[in-house]
């Protein structure tokens, strides 16, 4: 069978395979054959982008499905964004032309109409968000046997996006939940194209079931690659005066004309030079191929600026976050642009995969900037840190193909709250000892102990979330009950809830604060007048106006590993020469690297910055830099008379002290192992670290022992400081 994977697949898909022209199946597509058809394993596909993995997996899955009917819903497909479902939906529909094998997409744009028809016929494919999953679990409980009684597959497509997350704890949850109504426990499928440890992947995938699970050894090929990274300064001029800016015109230079995905950390970044390469085009008589992608834009404009990339014939530029960092086909890119150094390697990899497809090489241009400095900075704010971290994630790339592990999450006491309530508000009344059955053999909540549920179910009764009947049961509080009525209840992820913009012309997207009657500001790479603001619906009415304005967003906070810290120490301190680096950015570095020589931090992690201040850098992600701005704020703070400590994480620590004893600093960070501090330490009584969505409703104490153990790490810390 492996040998010949074509002649075992249905005969609806040879037929398809045929009028696509392919000559042959790919390595990954024969692995996925092999899986489905001679075991009875779970299969994770970890292989590159547009290496063909969703053909690999519905190739066998659909004819397993034609082989042997489904009476209910066949395959359950879970996607991250409903961007991706519509585009898989869409091929879907191709490949399943000539089968009975419906295909169904469930999410909030969906039709009533045809979620209805599903509802009324549940069969085929159902492709579905977590948050339509939950919304599912919990108003058609009593449907769900003849909904998924005879479910037989479960694809999760861009699993790394759900891996270490509470939506993918969700995923896990969800999964159990429905386990109890299906006749035959189904097989599960993970897709991933960035994953580096297969193991935590697989133990991810498996979670709450017996079977194993197979993840083929898929050669990857040498894919060829053109990486480039300039470094620019960036001024503080005024937003009409950035015309003139190298840096902007840089990258409309090497955006022009071309099939271009502009990539940025966060939304206002991608507004800001969308609107800026707009203004240099129409100052120089050309068209306007511009468009921004983020989750504060409509709909439709996402998906004209999805529709725009796919034209095969023109041109178009399209800056976006993450929204387009997944998988969803947007045709043939020429060059990707980063702004700025993502936050991972497996951000990076799935950014770069977007271009290089059909043979052609990856190209990926990085544009590093800085503040221009004024000559006052401090010694950390004069190191290039974006342009070390891109080197950094460039080189563990390069060197190792080495992508960051994702750890899952002990203590998701947001989603224990979220599933208690799910639970109780779609089984109706439960006694207590039945619901810790239901909600604590969920997979997700393991390490989760009964005395630690018995606390939470009593404060939510005192807070009226959950209600004790007369004989003994819980149920649904009042005020938790206008908590789960609210659609925004089925997701785990904060809300955002914005303003609305509107022109005459429809939905434009939204804004989290709009300004006054009068005043202009981005959105959609425009400028726009406010005309009228409706406070209770919550509407922006505006006109679209010349010239520039300006918009910002709360960003949230990533975490950066500790290996591309270290990694871009050793670029700070090696003499390498990196050919993808233009000419300001090898100048830059060059200073850097100077600069870091004349100042001691070849040798040094602490520098004294005056008699009484000295910086830290400790070269260590994230939590790891947590955990130690930590120690020395709970720990060595009023012994070495510390009156200040700020920094930028994780790059540096600047401590400011009572008294020149900065030796006594250094020996305090060493004496740690002696000190024999546990993360406890390192929380203070009074505190509630209030860090997703639900945390408002768990007890303080709980709060911070989930802190404590999934946010630091005392061991990692001691583990790094040894190396100093």
């Amino acid at each position: 069978m492996t040998e010949q994977p074509f002649d075992s697949v249905a005969p609806f898909i040879q037929e398809y395979i045929y009028t696509q022209g392919w000559t042959e199946f790919r390595q990954v597509q024969v692995e996925a054959c092999r899986v489905i058809f001679d075991t009875d394993a779970h299969l994770l596909l970890a292989a590159g982008t547009a290496s063909g993995k969703t053909e690999a997996a519905f190739l066998p899955v659909l004819t397993r499905l034609h082989q042997n009917p489904s009476t209910t819903i066949g395959v359950l497909y879970i996607g991250a964004i409903k961007a991706l479902i519509n585009d898989q939906f869409e091929r879907l529909n191709d490949l399943l032309k000539q089968a009975d094998i419906p295909v169904c997409a469930w999410h909030g744009d969906v039709s009533q109409r045809r979620k209805q028809q599903l509802l009324k016929n549940p069969k085929g494919v159902l492709q579905i968000t977590p948050e339509s999953l939950e919304s599912l679990l919990i108003n058609k409980t009593s449907e769900l046997s003849q909904l998924f009684g005879d479910l037989q597959f479960v694809i999760i497509d861009e699993i790394h996006a759900f891996m270490g997350s509470e939506r993918g704890c969700q995923i896990l949850c969800q999964l159990s939940r429905l386990s109890r109504f299906i006749k035959t426990p189904p097989r599960r499928i993970g897709l991933s194209a960035t994953l580096g440890d297969y193991s935590l992947a697989e133990n991810w995938l498996s979670s709450g079931t017996n079977r194993a699970v197979i993840t083929p050894k898929i050669q990857g090929g040498q894919r060829k690659v053109q990486l480039a990274l300039e470094h620019f300064y960036r001024s503080h001029e005024p937003d009409d005066e950035a015309l003139n800016s190298s840096y902007y015109n840089y990258i409309f230079d090497n955006s022009k004309s071309r099939k271009c995905l502009i990539f940025a950390n966060n939304r206002t970044e991608t507004e800001s030079i969308i609107a800026k390469l707009r203004q240099i085009a129409k100052t120089q008589g050309l068209p306007d191929i511009y468009h921004v992608h983020h989750g504060s834009i409509s709909a439709p404009l996402r998906e004209a600026a999805e529709e725009a990339m796919r034209e095969a014939s023109t041109p178009a530029v399209t800056a976006a976050t993450v929204t387009l960092e997944l998988g969803i086909d947007i045709g043939q890119l020429e060059r990707v642009i980063q702004l700025d150094a993502p936050f991972s390697v497996s951000s990076f990899l799935q950014r770069l995969g977007r271009t290089g497809r059909r043979g052609s090489p990856a190209d990926m241009r990085f544009v590093c900037t800085e503040v221009e400095p004024s000559g006052e900075e401090s010694l950390p704010e004069r190191i290039p840190w974006q342009l070390l971290q891109c080197i950094a994630i460039s080189q563990l790339y390069i060197e190792e193909r080495w992508i960051e592990p994702i750890e899952p999450i002990q203590y998701p006491f947001s989603l224990l709250y979220h599933q208690t309530m799910s639970i109780l508000v779609g089984m109706g009344e439960l006694s207590p000892a039945a619901l810790a059955q239901e909600v604590l053999s969920l997979p997700s909540f393991a390490a989760i102990t009964h005395a630690d549920f018995r606390q939470l179910l009593r404060y939510l009764i005192d807070i009226d979330h959950i209600q004790q009947t007369e004989n003994g049961g819980l149920i649904i509080g009042l005020t938790g009950e206008r908590i789960v009525r609210n659609f925004h209840f089925y997701a785990v992820f904060p809300d955002n809830v914005e303003y609305v913009v509107r022109d005459e012309s429809g939905e434009i997207g939204s804004i989290a604060m709009p300004p006054q009657l009068g005043n202009r500001f981005a959105l959609a790479g425009r400028s726009w007048e406010v005309l009228d603001i409706d406070t209770k619906t919550k509407v922006v009415f505006v006109k679209q106006v010349d010239g520039s304005a300006s918009i910002s967003w709360q960003g949230g906070s990533c975490s950066i590993h500790t290996k591309i810290l270290e990694r871009m120490q050793k670029v700070l301190i090696e003499d390498t020469q990196y050919s993808y680096l233009q000419t300001k950015a090898k100048e830059r570095l060059k200073a850097a690297r100077q600069l870091a020589k004349v100042e001691g931090l070849t040798q040094e992690n602490i520098l004294c910055l005056d008699e009484k201040i000295c910086c830290i850098f400790p070269w260590m992600g994230t939590v790891a830099y947590r955990t130690l701005e930590r120690l020395l704020n709970f720990v060595v703070r009023e012994s070495l008379d510390i009156r200040s400590i700020k920094g930028k994480s994780p790059y540096y620590l600047i401590i400011k002290l009572g008294h020149e004893r900065v030796e006594e600093l250094r020996q305090e960070i060493f004496n740690l192992y002696n000190k024999g501090v546990t993360e406890d330490n390192l929380v203070a009584a009074e505190e509630a670290p209030k860090l997703q969505k639900y945390d408002e409703f768990i007890p303080n104490n709980l709060l911070r022992k989930a802190f404590s153990l999934d946010y630091l790490d005392v061991a990692e810390l001691r583990q790094l400081l040894n190396k100093w």
